[in-house]
């Protein structure tokens, strides 16, 4: 009976019904706004690949900043901020107000570019 049920369960992870298959990436709630294909050309807009690696975004493979893989799960962002999409917004607009003389320069980003960066950037778990 142990053999049916391991037997069982490997068939449903193939088939995707285990329930680890991995979903589409959504944004959370706080930016369901935001356009996700949008904030990934903006990435690529505003240079971010310059500084930080980026997955899915070729040529972003920057060594200044940290890697924005797995951004979405972090628990605070430039080590100051608690990672929400509030907060990820402010630090794109005003990293330098958050954390006078930070590495990360003031960009220019507007307020709608920012919450389509965040959208992407909360994808990257």
């Amino acid at each position: 009976m142990t053999r049916w049920l391991v037997l069982a369960l490997a068939a449903a992870s193939l088939l995707g019904l285990g329930g680890c298959a991995a979903d589409p990436p959504t944004p959370p709630p706080e930016v369901v706004d935001g356009d996700v294909q949008r904030g990934l050309r903006l990435i690529e807009h505003y240079g971010c690949g310059t500084c930080h690696a980026v997955p899915g975004v070729p040529g972003a493979e920057g060594q200044v900043g940290p890697p924005l893989a797995g951004i979405g799960n972090r628990s605070y962002l430039g080590g100051r901020l608690t990672n929400n999409a509030t907060n990820m917004q402010r630090w794109m607009r005003n990293p330098q107000e958050v954390d006078p003389g930070t590495a990360m320069p003031d960009l220019g980003v507007t307020e709608a570019d920012a919450l389509d960066l965040t959208a992407f950037l909360f994808t990257l778990k």
